[in-house]
C-alpha cells in the first residue's frame, strides 16, 4: 500500500476540519475524494503533503510513518501537491515556474524532468518565456500540473484541478490525468466534477462534516442512488 491514513484528525486552531478518517491508496491507483464545501477534502490533502499537522492519527507512506516529517522532505519522498487555485508564480515565466517545481533536483536531472513535464503538456513549450499571470486559465492549470510533475512524484495530490475551466478544457485535462495515472503515478484527487472523478478513479471516498460518509469502488459509487442524489445532481 503506497499511502495509508489512520484515524486522521486535523484542522486549524480549535476548529477540526477532519475527524478520525482512515483510508488507503494503492500504488498506481487513482482515488477521488468527494464532498460538499467544508467537508474536509482540502485539509486531508494538506495533511498528506505536510501543510497541516494532525492533532491525532498517522500518515504512512510505504509503511513508513511520515506524520511528523516536514512538507519539504515529503517532496523528496515522492509526494507532490497541486493546490486549489493553481498557485503559480504570476510574475515569473513558465520556465522559472517549472524550475521551481524541480528545485530538489540536481542540474543533470533538471533537463530530463523538464522534457518529461513538457511532453505531458506540449502547449507550454511555446510559452516558456511568458509570465504565468498572462496565461489563460487552462494554460495556468497545465503549468500548475507540469510544475507538480517536475519533482517526479510517486503520489500526486490534486485539489480541484478543473475549477473555473471551460468544459472542453476540463475534458482535455481529465484525459491527461488518466494518462499520467496510466504511466504509473498514483493520484489522490479532490474534484468538484463528481461524475468525471468517479469515472476516472478506482476508489471513491465521500466526506461529510470531516468524517467519511461513504467509500467504495468508484464504479459502485457512480451508480449509487445516495451519491447521485447528493453529489451528481440526480
Amino acid at each position: 500500500m503506497l499511502l495509508r491514513i489512520e484515524d486522521l484528525t486535523c484542522g486549524y486552531g480549535p476548529v477540526l476540519a477532519v475527524r478520525g478518517i482512515s483510508f488507503d491508496v494503492a500504488d498506481g491507483s487513482m482515488v477521488c475524494v468527494l464532498g460538499a464545501n467544508g467537508a474536509g477534502k482540502s485539509t486531508t490533502l494538506k495533511a498528506v503533503s505536510g501543510l497541516v499537522r494532525p492533532v491525532r492519527g498517522r500518515v504512512l507512506l510505504d509503511g513508513q510513518d511520515i506524520t511528523r516529517v516536514s512538507a519539504s522532505r515529503r517532496v523528496g519522498l515522492g509526494i507532490s501537491h497541486c493546490p486549489e487555485g493553481r498557485r503559480i508564480f504570476a510574475n515569473l515565466t513558465v520556465l522559472d515556474n517549472l524550475r521551481l517545481g524541480g528545485y530538489r533536483l540536481g542540474r543533470a536531472e533538471l533537463g530530463p524532468a523538464m522534457e518529461r513535464a513538457l511532453a505531458v503538456f506540449p502547449p507550454l513549450e511555446r510559452l516558456l518565456d511568458r509570465r504565468g499571470g498572462l496565461l489563460s486559465g487552462g494554460e495556468q492549470q497545465m503549468l500548475a500540473l507540469a510544475r507538480a510533475l517536475m519533482s517526479r512524484p510517486r503520489l500526486l495530490l490534486l485539489d480541484e484541478p478543473s475549477l473555473g475551466l471551460a468544459p472542453m478544457v476540463t475534458s482535455q485535462l481529465f484525459d491527461t490525468l488518466a494518462d499520467i495515472n496510466r504511466q504509473g503515478t498514483t493520484v489522490l484527487l479532490v474534484e468538484q466534477n463528481a461524475t468525471k472523478a468517479l469515472e476516472l478513479a478506482r476508489w471513491g471516498i465521500v466526506l461529510a462534516g470531516g468524517t467519511i460518509d461513504l467509500q467504495g469502488p468508484a464504479a459502485e459509487l457512480l451508480v449509487s442512488d445516495r451519491v447521485r442524489q447528493a453529489y451528481l445532481g440526480a
